[in-house]
């Protein structure tokens, strides 16, 4: 099923009989298949929506760069349009930015909220990352002043396209130029002081060997978030809910059951 909204189409799914509502939110370079083995797991007591974000799966991209804003607007009203709220929410890393953001702006939106691997409190930047930075800093200063030369703006602009492959991340190097930008508009912004207006019971479940979205990210949280608790998986890496997918299953629904 889609929806066009805020000039862009949203492609979702609704599945399941239950009287109770939960909606499942993937991290980002994913789509809503991600979070399936999740759903299938609560059809049978919940009805359940999967979303694709936009510049996902088989959404339609921003119209332009968006950031946690304007996602999260789009996700309003998707709900607002199907009538899906009050609803639990379990997310997954980028879609714990969108959620972190209704949940202190729209509180009424959500009954109660699972993060895992929960992205949205800016990373501790290591000596190493912090040497890498300056590198790039540097390098990209000598582009723009090479760009000032007519003959000189061809080579400048390969150049840093160069520079973005080697120093930019994974998940920003696998991007076009267009969603790049609302991949920085995205992961610039600092949710750290939000997690302070959620109304709603949270629970958070971490792998204590995730290197995307540390395990003292998950703390942190923990410590701000009023009403909210912490289960770690051993071994579990960024995917730890799908990692332990049996164990991550029956926790979420003891929660959302109030248990």
């Amino acid at each position: 099923m889609k929806e066009i909204i805020k000039n862009t189409e949203i492609h979702y799914r609704l599945e399941g009989n239950g009287e109770n509502r939960v909606m499942l939110l993937h991290g980002w370079g994913c789509d809503m298949k991600m979070m399936a083995p999740v759903a299938e797991a609560l059809m049978k007591t919940h009805r359940v929506l999967l979303v694709d974000f936009p510049g996902h799966g088989e959404s339609g991209r921003p119209p332009e760069p968006w950031g946690v804003p304007e996602y999260a607007a789009c996700l309003k009203e998707l709900l607002k349009r199907l009538g899906f709220f009050p609803c639990s929410v379990i997310a997954h890393s980028f879609g714990c930015r969108i959620t972190a953001w209704l949940a202190a702006e729209e509180p009424q939106l959500f009954d109660r909220i699972v993060f895992t691997g929960a992205a949205g409190i800016r990373p501790k930047q290591t000596e190493a990352a912090q040497k890498r930075n300056a590198e790039y800093k540097k390098l990209k200063k000598q582009c723009e002043r090479l760009r000032h030369i007519p003959f000189l703006r061809a080579a400048a602009d390969k150049f840093e396209k160069k520079l973005r492959e080697k120093y930019g991340s994974r998940d920003y190097n696998a991007l076009d130029d267009e969603m790049k930008k609302t991949f920085v508009k995205v992961i610039n912004l600092d949710l750290t002081d939000l997690y302070e207006k959620f109304n709603a019971s949270t629970l958070l479940i971490w792998g204590d060997s995730d290197t995307e979205t540390p395990l003292w990210m998950g703390k942190e949280m923990e410590k701000r978030i009023p009403d909210a608790g912490l289960v770690v998986f051993e071994g579990g890496t960024h995917f730890a809910y799908l990692e332990q997918l049996q164990r991550f299953n029956t926790i979420v629904c003891q929660f959302l059951k109030g248990a």
